[in-house]
């Protein structure tokens, strides 16, 4: 919890919620939490989602979120490897695509995840927020 400090949450949230919605995503076979570690310690994550879907021949689709590295570990490669470990995990699920939005307008993460291999350009993504 205290790794995703670094991405856009301001506190930790009460033990007994936490806890809960952890166990839940533990009971999902189709919620991946990809993490790297360096001396163990947890300093990069993403989470890698599988939607079962009726389109595409019934091929699933991925959904990546929560993609954070620890300032301190950043261009050492380690979000990368994450990412393309939800690929492999992707792919071994037969996906069509793989997707992920990012708020970020800054130059240097939008170029990040077209280095891995996302492309800003095929689809136009659209949030709202409840």
């Amino acid at each position: 919890m205290s790794l995703y400090l670094h991405l856009h949450d301001t506190e930790i949230p009460p033990f007994d919620l936490a806890r809960d919605v952890w166990n839940k995503i533990l009971a999902d076979e189709n919620y991946h939490i990809i993490v790297a570690e360096e001396n163990g310690i947890l300093v990069s994550s993403c989470t890698c989602v599988i939607v079962p879907n009726l389109t595409h021949f019934v091929r699933p689709y991925a959904r990546v979120e929560n993609v954070v590295t620890h300032p301190e570990y950043r261009g050492k490669g380690l979000a990368t490897a994450c990412l393309n470990f939800a690929k492999e995990i992707a792919i071994r699920e037969n996906c069509y695509n793989i997707a992920l939005l990012t708020g970020s307008k800054k130059e240097r993460t939008l170029k990040f995840y077209e280095n891995a291999g996302y492309n800003r350009t095929e689809k136009t993504g659209f949030i709202m927020w409840l």
